[in-house]
């Protein structure tokens, strides 16, 4: 089990995201918290991809910072629809639109998710897709309020009151809360056995 695997070694979370945070304490996993400032531009790529290079830029940005034998965990979570990419939203307008393109519609989870040791640092990424119910402009408004959008890529959480609008999940539920625990399982197991060999 995680906490077993990883009860010799300093865990150092680059995210200041209380879900992973939360996450990790349900794992009985203690790690500190050192966010990695760095930029995360949406680009013309894939989004799996786009998220699989912010974490990877955010484990190496960790990694520079803190002592060998420390291992560095990043995440990045994006959400598609269509040919739309949505990070977090910049602002309440761009939520509201944000929840009005997700209205009554399927749409695709990604979080990219990387691992570091020393120079070893393993990504891949788990995709959640995720169907909403119709929301009025009413509700979406009342969700506004809450301040819950402005902090989550897609503009909802599914862990929160976001959660009134999900009809359905196809896949890791915790990917969309923005850590897919089974990936970061299967990640750690390759590379505790790389260092044994």
């Amino acid at each position: 089990m995680i906490h077993e695997m990883l009860s010799n070694y300093q865990l150092i979370l680059a995210s200041a995201s209380p879900r992973r945070k939360e996450l990790f304490s349900l794992l009985g996993l203690n790690a500190s918290i050192i966010p990695a400032d760095i930029a995360e531009p949406l680009t013309e790529e894939k989004p799996h991809i786009q998220a699989m290079n912010h974490a990877n830029n955010k484990a190496r940005f960790v990694l520079n910072t803190v002592s060998k034998g420390q291992i560095v965990i990043a995440a990045d979570t994006l959400v598609a629809i269509d040919t739309n990419v949505l990070g977090k939203p910049k602002d309440e307008e761009q939520a509201r639109e944000y929840l009005r393109m997700l209205s009554k519609r399927d749409h695709i989870v990604y979080t990219g998710i990387c691992i570091g040791l020393n120079n070893h640092i393993l990504c891949d990424y788990e995709q959640t897709t995720v169907s909403f119910a119709a929301i009025t402009e009413n509700e979406i408004i009342s969700y506004l309020k809450t301040g819950e959008p402005l902090d989550k890529a897609g503009a909802y959480g599914i862990q929160g009151y976001g959660s009134q609008f999900i009809t359905g999940v196809h896949g890791c539920y915790f990917n969309v809360m923005g850590f897919p625990i089974r990936k970061f399982y299967e990640l750690l197991q390759v590379l505790l056995r790389s260092l044994e060999q």
